[in-house]
C-alpha cells in the first residue's frame, strides 16, 4: 500500500446516497493494521451515510488515489484504538466514535 504514515489527512469520496454524484470531503485518517480508518461522533454526516449506502470509495492522498470498500467498525475496542491513534494524547481520544473500516483494493 502507498500510503505510509500512520496519521494523515486525506480527501474521501463517496458516492452520494441520494443524489449518485462524487462528494468529497477533506478528513483526518489513521492506518492500522493494512487498513484506512475515518471516524467522527456520529454516524449522521453525508459522507459516512454515503459510504454506508454505495462502500466504494476513493482516498486521495499525496497525489495518488485509492480504491477501497468501507464498510462500519462494529468492534467498540477498535472503535477506541482509532480515536486513541487519531487523537494522541488529547482528551477527544476518550469519546465515543463511529468509525468507517476502508480496505483498499490491490
Amino acid at each position: 500500500m502507498g500510503i505510509e504514515e500512520d496519521l494523515f489527512r486525506a480527501m474521501l469520496t463517496t458516492k452520494g446516497r441520494n443524489t449518485g454524484k462524487s462528494h468529497s470531503v477533506m478528513l483526518r485518517a489513521v492506518k492500522y493494521n493494512d487498513k484506512i480508518y475515518f471516524s467522527r461522533h456520529k454516524p449522521d454526516g453525508d459522507w459516512f451515510q454515503n459510504a454506508i449506502k454505495n462502500p466504494d470509495v476513493i482516498i486521495e492522498y499525496k497525489n495518488s488515489t485509492y480504491k477501497g470498500k468501507a464498510k462500519v467498525v462494529e468492534d467498540e475496542n477498535l472503535e477506541r484504538k482509532i480515536s486513541q491513534l487519531k487523537y494522541p494524547g488529547e482528551k477527544r481520544a476518550e469519546e465515543k466514535r463511529v468509525a468507517l473500516e476502508i480496505t483498499l483494493y490491490e
